[in-house]
């Protein structure tokens, strides 16, 4: 009889919002709920259909996410079969599920890159802060010469003025034609008075000023000369509150039809997308203008609407400047909330931040009991306020996944940065083994690794090196020409046997005896697999991390201690999934190497095995190799190279009755796999909002670093990559490069 197949209630909630707990957890308030019945056999796609009927929206557009079990603070998105078949997988034993679904108009933009760039002072650097706590007493003496320097008096020409009328463009405004109620109403503080005059002034549709804006009153009156409207307000005496004690509402004007124009700060605007960007973190200026103009009738430029929008970061996510003053607090919260890790900064002698250096316990941990010895070192620039530049030291788990192992915050890629990276991840690491790492062979890399890790095997990068190939030749060689021998440098490098790889590179001095030198100068013992001593298991680039950097890439323009928290949450959650995952499966070897290893055993099914002596066997297919069972050796190289038995190999040890799965590499093993996930990284609490004690405010002082972005959009322009090298143009009547016929200077 066959097993009953498990059924569970799929909670399905939409038309709500999420709201953030003090805990740092979220909950669900609002919209409608349905329960639908699923089970194990229940397809993705069905699902889907059901959830969009129920909902009466498109299938194509909307998300769907749910919650891991005991953490509801991080969503976890379904977006193919394989991510439901999953969080089925999560479930377990609980019975229930809640399940979010979002339309497209309500996750528009969502992205996991909460973060906006900035190159100029935000308002929390200035003297005044847009928003003051209910609490706070600002001196505002400058604030005229304040809000003159950061607010924008935004005119209209009265022929392209919204009518006063037009119902589609004021709706938003209507709603705040009685926020500011005359005589005796009362604000909790000055900056809320200040915010409801803005509403006020834009539902009227005029403009004004302030006479006086000090810690105690505020005197405003229309902008327009003569105009007799004006409005007084000051704390009442023994309290915090604020008070209206005159007013004149009367406007002998024509402020009502907008010739006077809008008065909208930055910060205001901020203000009112600041919930919206919340939602949608890639909110993009021209949008936001749109917005602001559909609901509000008001006419933003693009920087206006980029400078609000920065505002709105800010305020979600705090300042780059107080991101830095925190620093000191965030390395001693993740020591002490994931014991073990290795977090070091450093500071210049200014106080100005210089570095910062992570390697939590979980991936220490988790290199040392699971991963291969080997490393990948690389770098990803960090696009943020102040720039700088990420160096990261990643692994490989034993299904080929990234493994994140420590990662650094610097000013710049540099010798002297480098070699202080490469000390600090040998105190983290601390083994005995001889590790292999993946690197450049510039910016000192070479001689750094040499000088920290004395015994380790550098193997350098075959994309940087081919790069660096490309750039020495350019200009001398037509396209054809240098992708002839940028193929041929690979072939020499994956070449197993010392004829390949002198095949290959004789192919290059057929092309350029230049070329050829240049290659063999170029220490092949450091990256052709014929001469490198170390264990590559196949891998030759040091971009190994490719999911790590797009993790970067979503979170690189937060302030510094946000975007490194981000990363911890990634690689948190990383870590459960695999671990959950791997509890799965039921081979020895992990899925991918289960996988090499039975398409290996097919092929030496239809080999012939011959016994020389001891442990050496000829094995006869389309050619001829010699296995030697007890050195995991094969003269076709593979079983050295890659840490899995050959189809030689396999072949052998069939033969001779043992099992392949005895003669694979330990770093491919399931239980390797599951010991390098068996540590948690921990969450870190109260980034946002810390909780500052006497040892707290003993600890060092850091200021943001000097250097800061440049004005203007960042340059993307990559390198050009040797693997897909750009057309030259080549004249058809003298052959030569740079140049067309028509151009041509014979003509």
């Amino acid at each position: 009889m066959a097993m009953a197949t498990k059924k569970f209630i799929a909670i399905c909630q939409s038309g709500g919002e999420f709201v953030t707990n003090k805990d740092g957890s979220l909950s669900y308030n609002g919209g409608e709920a349905y329960a639908i019945d699923i089970d194990e056999e229940t397809e993705f796609s069905g699902f889907k259909s059901e959830v969009a009927e129920m909902f009466n929206c498109s299938a194509d557009t909307m998300s769907i996410k749910y919650f891991l079990p005991g953490n509801k603070k991080t969503l976890i998105s379904i977006s193919k079969d394989k991510d439901f078949k999953r969080m089925l997988n999560f479930l377990g034993d609980t019975a229930t599920v809640d399940v979010f679904i979002q339309s497209e108009e309500a996750a528009r933009n969502i992205s996991n890159m909460p973060a906006s760039r900035s190159s100029r002072t935000t308002v929390s650097e200035a003297v005044v802060p847009v928003v003051a706590p209910a609490d706070a007493v600002v001196d505002m003496s400058n604030i005229d010469h304040i809000v003159d320097r950061i607010g924008l008096d935004i005119s209209f020409d009265p022929a392209s003025a919204l009518p006063a009328g037009d119902d589609q463009h004021r709706k938003a405004a209507q709603q705040w034609e009685n926020t500011i109620t005359g005589v005796d109403q009362r604000f909790s503080s000055f900056s809320e008075f200040r915010e409801a005059l803005h509403k006020y002034s834009i539902a009227h549709g005029f403009a004004y000023r302030y006479k006086k804006n000090d810690s105690h009153r505020v005197t405003v009156k229309c902008k327009c000369q003569g105009c007799p409207w004006r409005i007084y307000a000051s704390r009442l005496s023994t309290t915090q509150l604020v008070c209206i004690k005159k007013m004149n509402s009367k406007h002998t004007c024509e402020g009502a039809s907008v010739k006077a124009g809008y008065r909208a700060t930055r910060g205001w605007v901020g203000n009112i997308i600041k919930e919206k960007l919340k939602a949608s973190p890639n909110y993009k200026p021209k949008d936001i203008a749109d917005d602001i103009k559909r609901e509000y009738g008001i006419q933003l430029n693009y920087s206006q609407a980029w400078r609000a929008k920065e505002i709105a970061r800010e305020q979600l996510q705090g300042s780059y400047k107080d991101s830095y003053t925190l620093l000191p607090f965030f390395c001693e919260k993740i020591k002490e909330t994931n014991p073990g890790s290795v977090v070091t900064f450093t500071t210049k002698e200014d106080s100005s931040f210089h570095r910062l250096f992570v390697s939590f316990h979980a991936s220490i941990s988790g290199f040392q009991q699971g991963c291969r010895p080997l490393l990948f070192l690389d770098t990803t620039p960090l696009n943020s306020k102040y720039q700088g530049t990420l160096l990261t030291a990643t692994s490989a788990d034993g299904d080929d996944g990234i493994f994140p192992v420590a990662f650094a915050v610097v000013d710049a890629e540099t010798e002297d940065n480098w070699h202080w990276f490469l000390q600090e991840l040998k105190s983290a690491v601390s083994t005995s083994q001889q590790i292999t790492f993946i690197a450049d062979f510039q910016n000192g890399l070479n001689k750094s690794l040499a000088e920290v890790f004395d015994n380790c095997y550098h193997s350098y990068c075959l994309r940087h090196l081919a790069e660096k190939l490309n750039r020495d030749i350019k200009g001398q060689f037509s396209h054809e020409a240098r992708r002839f021998m940028i193929n041929d440098l690979y072939a020499a490098a994956y070449a197993p046997k010392f004829e390949g790889f002198q095949c290959s590179i004789e192919s290059i001095k057929g092309i350029s005896p230049d070329a050829y030198d240049w290659v063999t100068q170029s220490e092949p013992d450091h990256w052709a697999n014929t001469y490198f001593p170390g264990a590559r298991y196949d891998h030759m680039t040091s971009n190994f991390g490719q999911q790590f950097y797009s993790w970067v890439s979503e979170a690189h323009e937060l302030p510094i201690t946000h975007m490194v928290d981000v990363l911890r949450g990634k690689m948190m959650e990383t870590i459960y999934t695999r671990r959950v995952e791997s509890n799965q499966w039921l081979t020895k070897l992990t899925p991918s190497k289960e996988d090499k290893l039975q398409k290996e055993t097919a092929i030496a099914r239809s080999f012939q095995v011959l016994h020389l002596q001891s442990s050496t066997f000829e094995v006869r297919g389309e050619s001829a190799d010699i296995v030697d069972v007890d050195r995991w050796d094969c003269t076709c190289k593979t079983w050295h190279l890659t840490g899995l038995p050959c189809c030689h190999a396999i072949a052998v040890l069939e033969w001779i009755g043992r099992s392949p799965y005895d003669y694979c590499s330990k770093y491919f093993t399931t239980e390797s796999y599951r010991m390098t996930y068996a540590e948690s990284i921990q969450p870190v609490p109260n980034v946002d909002r810390p909780i500052l004690d006497e040892s707290t405010q003993e600890l060092v002082t850091v200021t943001p670093p000097p250097t800061r972005r440049p004005p203007g959009r960042p340059k993307m322009k990559q390198p050009e990559s040797a693997e897909i090298i750009k057309r030259s143009l080549q004249c058809s009547k003298c052959k030569g490069l740079g140049h067309n016929k028509k151009t041509c200077k014979d003509s």
